[in-house]
Formats: structure tokens, C-alpha cells, sequence
């Protein structure tokens, strides 16, 4: 995971990549999975790596390769880094990514296999500095970001980044229909989420 060192307050990463890009984070969430790695749960761990997976903003630098965005944009940045072309990228399971986790192996004696790399989430998910920070590389820029309608504000789409999604797949994995009774256990915020997804499924409230 990126550690910065910097003489000023004002410390800034760099492209590394011509598929990199650099965003100015202008809204960032912090993530009940963040508490796995602030209790301990999550090896690999090290001083000064930057955390978080949930944050949006603005591009301020792009790598030769990145030609679907340009300096300006406001995107929001998922919390998996996938490369785009291999075998789980081409069949939309992003967060298998084969080759955004240069620290697969560790993870596969951990887990017994690995997830793509994930932004601000230790060593064992590729190392990458996360989304508590002024700036953040993004590697595959070009694949994961996404950008936001002028008319949206950031507080109607950073979740997008990853909390409202997990409450959306929970609901879509029930394969709601029109008047099924919907119950949903546990009511944070994924919780909520997930009832919200339901009625948008068609479900009604238990």
C-alpha cells in the first residue's frame, strides 16, 4: 500500500502507468469493512497506509492510454481495480480481477484464493493507497471510474462508490418479483440499501 512522505502538507501521488489517472477527492465515506483492518482483522497492515475504498472526485492527471475521460471529469471510483480483459473482467466479475493484485499469492496461502486489488485495503489486496487522502492514483482508469452528470451533487452518488451496491445485490440475489413480501435483517446502512433496492424490485415491506 502507497505510503507518502512529503515535506508540505500538500502531497500528491503520480502517474505510474499510462492507464493511470489521478483524482482530487472531493467526497469520501468511510466503510464498516474499514473496522476489520482498525481491529486487526485484516493482516498486512503497515504503518502509514492509507485507507479507504469509498471516494469520488475529479481528474486531475491521466496517463497516455486513458483516452474515455479527460482532466475535468467528475467520477466516482468503485472500490475494485479491474484491469478489463481478462477472463473475469470479460464476464463482468470485476471483483475477480486476475491481474490488478500483484500480491495475489499472499492472499491465496490467506484465503485460498484472491479478489482483484481493492483501493485502501492492506497488503494482501495489491497495496494500493486508498480514498482518504487529497489525491489517489487510480490504476485502470480507464475501466473503473465513472463519471457523474453535471446536475448530480456528489452526496447523490458516492455511495455508488460501493455501500449502495451491496445493498442492491443483496436484494438482487432474492430475484424479487412484483408483491413479494420482502424482510431484510439488520437495518444499517446496507440494510436500508437493500430495502430500498427491494421496492425498486417491486417487493413490499415485511
Amino acid at each position: 500500500m502507497a505510503r507518502r512522505t512529503c515535506a508540505s502538507n500538500r502531497c500528491r501521488p503520480g502517474i505510474l502507468h499510462p492507464r493511470d489517472a489521478i483524482v482530487k477527492v472531493t467526497s469520501t465515506a468511510i466503510c464498516g469493512s474499514d473496522l476489520h483492518m482498525y481491529d486487526g482483522y485484516i493482516p498486512t497492515m503497515e504503518k502509514g497506509d492509507i485507507l479507504g475504498h469509498e471516494f469520488m472526485g475529479e481528474i486531475v492527471e491521466l496517463g497516455g492510454d486513458v483516452t474515455n475521460l479527460k482532466r475535468g471529469d467528475r467520477v466516482i471510483v468503485p472500490f475494485t481495480i479491474s484491469c478489463g480483459s481478462c477472463f473475469f473482467c470479460q464476464t463482468q466479475l470485476w471483483s475477480l480481477c486476475d491481474n490488478s493484485n500483484p500480491n495475489a499469492g499472499m492472499a491465496e496461502k490467506a484465503y485460498g484464493y484472491s479478489a482483484a486489488g481493492l483501493f485502501g485495503y492492506s497488503h494482501l489486496f495489491g497495496g494500493y493507497a486508498g480514498g482518504q487522502a487529497e489525491y489517489v492514483r487510480v490504476p485502470f482508469a480507464d475501466v473503473g471510474p465513472l463519471k457523474v452528470p453535471e446536475q448530480l451533487s456528489d452526496e447523490q452518488v458516492l455511495f455508488l462508490t460501493d455501500i449502495l451496491p451491496t445493498g442492491y445485490q443483496a436484494a438482487e440475489f432474492c430475484e424479487i418479483k412484483a408483491g413479494d413480501t420482502v424482510a431484510v435483517w439488520g437495518c444499517g446502512p446496507v440494510g436500508q440499501f437493500a430495502i430500498k433496492s427491494a421496492y425498486r424490485a417491486g417487493g413490499r415491506a415485511a
